[in-house]
């Protein structure tokens, strides 16, 4: 596969990440078509309205071209809005991925008003990081697959199921690129693919049934 990311330009602050990643080094490209996800070492989702992004996703099957492009060994990263998208279980409800093992909040940092720049504590090559809070989500529960990378005052805000990343944070706002640095290194890595717990049972099920 292909060093190249590609990021979600649908909504949000994409053009920010695409150049995190070419900062960092690595080829970035604009995705706006499910047909644009051949070829690519992973996808950013990036900030923005979670809700809005879902709306303008509506036009074409999203959820299962990403669902599918995650099963081939594809990196899922997801800032903000995008770590909602990502997560199991949002609060207030809404649609989902689910490709992450977390229960998520929306808002929970508080209004536009109530943003802030903060620094992550990460270990090493990660952090720490410098982040930026804007309406951020906040992890409410992560189950036992869910690695955290990094924390601010103490809860997480940076994590990881094999190739899946989730930020609650905007890090392309900054001048940091550590975080684009490692999310290029994972899709270089042999790191495995991790089901959430609800697709693994859909999976078992499934392959009982074709036995």
């Amino acid at each position: 596969m292909a060093g190249e990311f590609g990021v979600l330009a649908l909504q949000g602050d994409f053009a920010a990440h695409a150049a995190a990643f070419r900062d960092a080094g690595t080829g970035a490209r604009e995705v706006r078509r499910v047909s644009e996800l051949d070829g690519l070492a992973g996808l950013m989702i990036p900030g923005g309205e979670s809700t809005t992004l879902l709306n303008l996703m509506r036009d074409e099957p999203w959820f299962e071209a990403l669902r599918a492009f995650h099963a081939r060994g594809g990196v899922v990263a997801g800032t903000c809005a995008g770590a909602i998208l990502l997560s199991r279980d949002v609060r207030p409800s809404q649609p989902s991925l689910g490709l992450l093992d977390a229960v998520i909040e929306r808002n929970a940092f508080g209004r536009q008003v109530d943003s802030f720049e903060a620094r992550v504590d990460a270990e090493a090559p990660l952090g720490p990081l410098d982040a930026v809070f804007i309406r951020a989500p906040r992890f409410r529960a992560l189950f036992p697959e869910v690695e955290v990378l990094g924390r601010y005052a103490g809860e997480p805000v940076l994590v990881r199921q094999g190739r899946v990343v989730a930020a609650t944070f905007h890090p392309e706002l900054t001048g940091s690129r550590a975080l684009h640095h490692y999310l290029a290194r994972l899709a270089a890595s042999k790191a495995p693919v991790v089901l959430t717990r609800a697709r693994a049972r859909s999976t078992a099920r499934r392959a009982a049934r074709q036995g």
